[in-house]
């Protein structure tokens, strides 16, 4: 097996694949420049404090890389790519052609279902651009704009939506690795050292025990995030044998690899965006002049505000949609079709609807396992905060996944390429 050292040697000796990571190096620098540019007229302390109070926001910095944290014109980030495609996919469940053009057409009919995406960004992009406009002007941190600076700001802020689109889909075809999630690792990337340097800031002596405990939960947390992630239930696979003229073909063994978190990190999406777009609602019309519509609202944004209420909430909702993704992305009855047309049986199991329910039952059990997981994992950072008080000592949620599962997805796709490289 190649050492970590040789693959390191590899990587920057082949030219092919020098070439791509210096094109991904390249498109990140790019990315974290239009990440400093800012839109003009912003108040920054009342940004720093809105951000500080409202997770969803919180959330959507998360996807624009801190665009949003600088009101730069990349504010939207990712976010309205990342919604048209789960938009996309969960109306793969209720339109056949959509679902036929996503599983059962290829390469050709994959590309079609891209382009879906991309035009579905724009409507996406223009909707989110207004409604972050207007809740900034209403909470001070923009002044109040005339419709022509306003529609400006807008266009801007959608024009930079869709270029960071555009580079993602770069990285992906000349770089290394899936664009868009790159492009959420280097946001993530570039916070830890001011999140580094606020931690030193607040540091104190009687604080070490927590430190180190809070260390060794970091690594053991990790470890146990890229095992979950590599997780795979084999399910064993036989072909039968079959004669052609004089020859025997078929009669080997295989197993179908099926992960134990089906649904990555989608689930955490869903739920945030569920429990988070009231907060949304709740914090426009907090300040509404029509009495009932104001309280209701504060109530609301009481409610969520309540760690306890807000934890429990957000882990059923995880562990629902873990189980709600899995059935849109997995179809044990194609897999049950694929398997029967190709001469594959699974041993002790009859073909069709036999071989349909065994697949029910085993993607059943191994996703009760993932949606446990993930959720505990959501919550992880409301339980550190409450037992630390320290807001800087966070584990778990959407970054830490996103960051083992893009740093795991390069690792393969550089072995693979060495490795082709090696034959």
């Amino acid at each position: 097996m190649t050492g970590f050292a040789e693959k390191i040697t590899l990587l920057f000796s082949d030219k092919l694949l020098r070439n791509r990571l210096f094109f991904v190096l390249g498109a990140l620098a790019v990315f974290r420049v239009l990440a400093a540019i800012p839109i003009p007229g912003i108040n920054a302390a009342q940004l720093a404090n809105f951000l500080n109070n409202n997770q969803f926001f919180g959330l959507l910095n998360l996807f624009s890389g801190g665009g949003l944290s600088n009101l730069s014109i990349v504010l939207l980030g990712v976010g309205p790519y990342i919604t048209a495609s789960i938009i996309l996919q969960l109306l793969t469940m209720m339109i056949p052609r959509l679902k036929q053009l996503y599983q059962e057409e290829g390469e050709a009919g994959r590309q079609r279902f891209s382009q879906y995406t991309r035009l579905l960004t724009l409507p996406i992009a223009l909707v989110q651009g207004i409604s972050f406009l207007l809740i900034l002007q209403r909470e001070g941190i923009l002044p109040n704009l005339s419709l022509f600076q306003f529609s400006a700001n807008l266009l801007v802020v959608t024009a930079g939506s869709l270029l960071l689109m555009w580079i993602g889909e770069l990285i992906s075809e000349f770089g290394l690795g899936n664009g868009v999630s790159v492009l959420i690792f280097a946001g993530i990337v570039a916070r830890l050292p001011r999140d580094a340097s606020q931690a030193l800031f607040t540091f104190s002596a009687a604080q070490i025990p927590t430190y180190l405990a809070f260390l060794a939960a970091a690594i053991a947390i990790v470890a146990a995030v890229v095992v979950v992630t590599e997780a795979e239930r084999p399910v064993p696979v036989t072909y039968a044998k079959r004669v052609r003229g004089m020859k025997f073909f078929g009669g080997s063994s295989t197993y179908l690899p099926l992960r134990l978190n089906q649904a990555g990190v989608i689930p955490i999406i869903f739920a945030l965006s569920l429990l988070l777009i009231p907060q949304m609602v709740a914090t426009f019309f907090a300040t509404s002049h029509t009495a009932w519509l104001a309280g209701a609202a504060s109530t609301v944004l009481h409610g969520l505000q309540n760690l306890g209420l807000y934890g429990t909430l957000y882990f059923i909702l995880v562990f629902l949609f873990t189980y709600f993704y899995t059935a849109v992305t997995f179809d044990p009855h194609q897999i049950a079709e694929n398997l029967q047309k190709n001469g594959a049986f699974i041993p002790g199991v009859r073909p069709g609807a036999s071989t349909v329910e065994h697949l029910s039952k085993v993607i059943t059990r191994i996703t009760f396992v993932g949606a446990l997981f993930l959720g505990v994992i959501a919550v992880l950072p409301i339980i550190m905060q409450s037992i630390t008080n320290i807001q800087t000592l966070t584990l778990g949620g959407t970054a830490l996944l996103i960051v083992v599962s893009v740093v795991l997805d390069l690792s393969r796709r550089i072995d693979a390429q060495i490795s082709l490289r090696e034959y």
